[in-house]
């Protein structure tokens, strides 16, 4: 029995999971772990081959409920006893059936295809207006935080209905969570900051309805404040985690991999397929998913006893040899359906539309207006978020040619 670790291993590279992820899968795809802080048994499982990962993601015999499954993730604080309680009304991510689909289905609407490619003209605008405002700048320039994070903050906030002057400070106190490095105290502060703001606004919208997410979820006439509340804390605090942090890590990677960048440039028919590669080569989600068993439930010839946790590898799956030719790879010409990096069934990314849709638009819009975009500092001096949520790139500098 190994000890997992609370954050993986050190990276050779910064675009490839830890190399130990690609060893378990060959020799122990489904390999035993021990939580460092569990509801009940310690002992769990860590599964990396990419069938068995979609496997699970699809067994109603496996919960996403919060009291039920360990975490992998200790918090940067000492806890004496851990005790996780089952999820707040209408924090639906780590629910199941029935109340997962009650709230989901009220959100759903929102984010299908047809919604978010009527709403790409909008984002591409508010898009061209970032680059605007990027022209203007001194270089070298942090990318992240002057283009990577601004569009996602901007584009979900505007569909949820937060004000522009609220986004700032909303997306600061959700980066602070999300960064997993705080007190227990900051921890608290920045939880109940958002929650206050989050409250606020829908209160506004009872009594000032308007075209947005907010008030249509008021509007249903079937939900509490608190459950709308933090319904919307799963879309937001969602969007500024991960979109941000695969559009910065995608600019890294193909400014890595110039022959990469000349064809997804070359050839525009690619980019939505480019999209769905670099979402499989980069796989942010890097602590994965985890669910707990509700019953016995044997795969590949072990058995996982009803009780205890499996953590999903989802960027060892998405490197899976077996699946994918050539899998360690970036191949922007690649056809890399059937990739896990929105995870997979009923708990699969509800943003996920939306984000292909920012990483696409935006990524095209990046490299057409900066055609001689490049790092300003030596690849190695790029700081990564190994310890964070979700990784990526902490700070990019980069620079081009007027």
């Amino acid at each position: 029995m190994v000890e997992a670790p609370v954050v993986p291993s050190k990276r050779t590279c910064p675009f490839d999971p830890a190399e130990e992820y690609g060893r378990l899968r060959e020799e122990e795809p489904i390999s035993p772990i021990r939580f460092k802080i569990a509801p009940q048994d310690p002992n769990g499982w860590l599964v990396t081959r990419h069938d068995y990962v979609r496997q699970i993601l699809a067994d109603n015999r496996f919960s996403h409920r919060n009291e039920l499954c360990a975490h992998l993730i200790e918090p940067p604080f000492p806890i004496e006893k851990y005790e996780p309680e089952p999820s707040a009304p209408g924090s639906f991510v780590r629910m199941d059936k029935p109340e997962h689909t009650k709230y989901r289905t009220l959100l759903a609407g929102h984010f299908t295809v047809r919604k978010i490619r009527e709403y790409e003209p909008t984002l591409a605008k508010l898009i061209d207006e970032v680059l605007d405002e990027l022209e203007t700048k001194d270089r070298p320039l942090d990318l992240i935080s002057e283009f990577a994070e601004v569009i996602p903050a901007r584009s979900v906030c505007s569909m949820m209905g937060v004000p522009p002057d609220m986004v700032a400070n909303m997306s600061t106190h959700f980066a602070a969570i999300f960064a997993l490095q705080y007190t227990m105290e900051e921890f608290v502060y920045h939880m109940e900051e958002v929650q206050k703001l989050l409250v606020q606004l829908v209160e506004q919208r009872i009594e000032q309805p308007s075209d947005d997410i907010f008030s249509h979820l008021v509007a249903t006439g079937e939900l509490t404040v608190d459950e709308i509340a933090n319904m919307a804390w799963i879309i937001i605090g969602g969007a500024l985690d991960t979109t941000p942090n695969m559009m910065g890590l995608s600019t890294f990677a193909l400014l890595e991999h110039p022959e990469q960048l000349e064809k997804f440039r070359a050839n525009p028919e690619i980019v939505e397929g480019s999209v769905e590669e670099l979402l499989r080569y980069l796989t942010v989600s890097q602590f994965g998913a985890s669910r707990a068993a509700l019953e016995d439930v044997e795969i590949g010839g072990i058995t996982i006893k009803k009780g205890q946790t499996v953590v999903l590898s989802l960027p060892a799956a998405n490197r899976d040899p077996d699946f994918f030719t050539d899998a360690d790879e970036l191949d922007v010409t690649r056809s890399a359906r059937k990739h896990v990096a929105f995870g997979f069934g009923i708990h699969q990314c509800l943003g996920q539309h939306l984000a292909r849709a920012t990483l696409r638009i935006g990524l095209s819009k990046l490299f057409d207006r900066f055609p001689t975009l490049r790092l300003a500092v030596d690849p190695s001096e790029v700081p990564l978020r190994e310890r964070a949520m979700h990784y990526g790139a902490d700070k990019l500098l980069v620079t081009w040619d007027d």
